[in-house]
């Protein structure tokens, strides 16, 4: 998948869908079993990044791993921050977890 088709079914999902970002929103979403998929920036922090690929694998979440920047991340989701992590809880008329299928 490329990141341009990411990048739109991302932005799809924040239209029609819920999403949660950042660190802490998208553990409490896995740990309390709402996400549908998460999404890391590369260059998230590794304490942030293992932490998160850890409690999705036990919640059988797939994890994404953006081939961007935190700042790519934040720009893909129209914000003007820094955006390391995204859970995926709804993801409306988007097709962003058919994407992402057999991603772990």
């Amino acid at each position: 998948m490329s990141s341009s088709d990411l990048i739109r079914e991302l932005q799809t999902v924040l239209k029609t869908g819920k999403a949660f970002l950042g660190y802490r929103r998208t553990i409490k979403a896995i740990i309390n079993a709402q996400a549908k998929l998460v999404i890391l920036a590369r260059n998230a922090p590794s304490h942030i990044s293992e932490e998160i690929k850890y409690y999705a694998s036990l919640s059988q979440i797939p994890v994404y791993v953006f081939n961007g920047s935190s700042r790519e991340l934040g720009a893909a989701c129209n914000k003007p921050y820094l955006v390391s992590a995204i859970a995926i809880l709804d993801p409306g008329e988007s097709n962003i977890l058919m994407l992402t299928q057999g991603v772990t």
